[in-house]
């Protein structure tokens, strides 16, 4: 059966390899450009993104064409590649073999939008780890032990 209509919301968090805080605030803006762009690409929409120096935010809505994991391999590899040819980061750059993706509703949009774009303020008060032990929490996940 053919779907003519979806919403589907997914918030990414992609976190550099071993967490090591590579992206700099010099090479921000480019690397959550070149990450729009292949969303874009791809028959997605993004709705906020946020290069933290280990992690990257990012929400977006995507084609039902496309699964996240699909969509996640894409964003890793092409950003990956473009952040190494432009050196952007000191050595060699990549992310973690796995990234995590959290289902948003619509209603949710503008909430996950803010929580996103404020990124900055939150690390202030919270760190990424925490962050993460929060979002499992919430999402009702365990880690494996």
């Amino acid at each position: 059966m053919e779907v003519q209509y979806n919403n589907l919301y997914t918030h990414f968090v992609f976190t550099t390899k071993h967490r090591f805080p590579c992206i700099t605030e010099n090479n921000r803006n480019r690397i959550e450009k070149y990450i729009t762009g292949i969303v874009n690409n791809h028959t997605g929409k993004m709705y906020a993104i946020y290069a933290n120096p280990e992690h990257v935010h990012f929400l977006i809505s995507r084609s039902q064409n496309m699964s996240e994991k699909e969509l996640a391999e894409i964003v890793a590899e092409a950003s990956e590649i473009f952040i190494n040819t432009n050196k952007l980061c000191i050595g060699h750059f990549s992310w973690q073999n796995s990234c995590s993706a959290f289902s948003i509703s619509k209603g949710d949009i503008d909430r996950v939008c803010k929580y996103i774009l404020n990124q900055p303020e939150h690390h202030k008060k919270q760190t990424f780890e925490r962050e993460y032990q929060d979002f499992l929490k919430f999402y009702q996940h365990t880690l494996s032990k």
